[in-house]
């Protein structure tokens, strides 16, 4: 087997190889690699078989990998916080010493009164380290049953088809 699974950036990268170690899955034995390209627009220099993308990059994807791509509604940071549910997710913060800035970031005028869910996702994706390091707690978090199904079907795709 020897497959590329095309992703957008590096928290991505690291979603779809937590999943696959969840699952048993070791990549490197069945030859699978997750090539993070720096956001849709450098896809043109990969070849890949498979692809895992933001909506708002679904027709650039569509060009270079066909039918091959999997998409989220909003981005995977979305995906990841409605099959959690935003509670576990605060759990989650809190258990990796960030419900404070958290909340802190919660009072800030811009983001008071807004779902909650919605300030999660912004609060997991303002810095690259933070999206990188929550993209693995929130996959070890999920409940295997409830993988969001761009995540889980650019892992099926890859493990049938190749």
């Amino acid at each position: 087997m020897s497959a590329v699974i095309l992703v957008e950036g590096d928290s991505d990268r690291v979603a779809v190889e937590t999943l696959a170690l969840r699952r048993g899955r070791d990549f490197a034995a069945e030859g699978v690699s997750v090539v993070a390209i720096g956001g849709a627009q450098a896809i043109g220099r990969f070849r890949g078989d498979v692809g895992l993308c933001d909506a708002g990059e679904e027709a650039v994807f569509r060009r270079a990998l066909g039918a091959n791509v999997f998409v989220c509604v909003a981005d995977l940071e979305d995906e990841l916080i409605r099959a959690l549910g935003p509670e576990r997710v605060e759990e989650i913060l809190d258990a990796n010493g960030d419900l404070r800035p958290f909340r802190t970031m919660q009072k800030q005028v811009v983001w008071r009164g807004r779902p909650v869910s919605d300030q999660l996702r912004r609060f997991i994706a303002s810095g690259a380290r933070r999206k990188i390091r929550y993209a693995r707690f929130l996959v070890e978090a999920l409940d295997l049953d409830r993988v969001p199904r761009p995540l889980d079907g650019v892992l099926e795709h890859t493990f049938v088809a190749y």
